[in-house]
């Protein structure tokens, strides 16, 4: 049974095998996923479009190396919004890091800093103009923000 607020669907076994050979292999047949499941393609195929309907699958995507697009640097950036900010505030950052093409990410984090960003600027320069004119924006209420450049993938969400 549900909790309230619990927005978690129960999946069987075939849903999570699908699921994760979804998530390895986007663009599987579903000749090859019925295989790989044990299942008949039609059936196969009926599971994986009750997925989506439920929003489990929410769609399909490349993985991209940014590296290869856009050389550069990629960061790690704490984003933390004065106290008495609001929600307008959070709005308004929000709408700025969607905007934003340096931001590949943005979370809503708890803690000590408000949000998360993955990002990629074409050097430290390029990104401390860019954080200089989120600072001066009297809209966006930022209060700190810390930056961790990336070294190394290690692990992605594909592996």
């Amino acid at each position: 049974m549900m909790e309230p607020g619990d927005s978690s669907i129960a999946l069987d076994r075939i849903d999570q095998a699908i699921i994760e050979v979804l998530r390895h292999e986007g663009r599987i047949t579903y000749q090859k996923l019925s295989e790989r499941v044990h299942l008949t393609p039609r059936p196969c195929l009926e599971r994986v479009r009750k997925l989506e309907r439920l929003g489990v699958i929410r769609g399909y995507s490349a993985i991209i190396d940014q590296k290869k697009l856009t050389p550069g640097l990629s960061l790690l950036v704490l984003v933390a919004l004065s106290n008495q900010s609001g929600r307008a505030a959070q709005k308004a950052f929000e709408a700025c890091a969607r905007s934003c093409p340096q931001v590949l990410e943005c979370r809503l984090i708890s803690g000590a800093f408000d949000y998360g960003l993955r990002m990629r600027c074409r050097d430290m320069e390029h990104y401390r103009v860019l954080t200089e004119v989120w600072f001066n924006d009297p809209e966006l209420h930022i209060d700190k923000l810390v930056s961790h450049p990336e070294l190394a993938i290690v692990k992605t969400a594909v592996e």
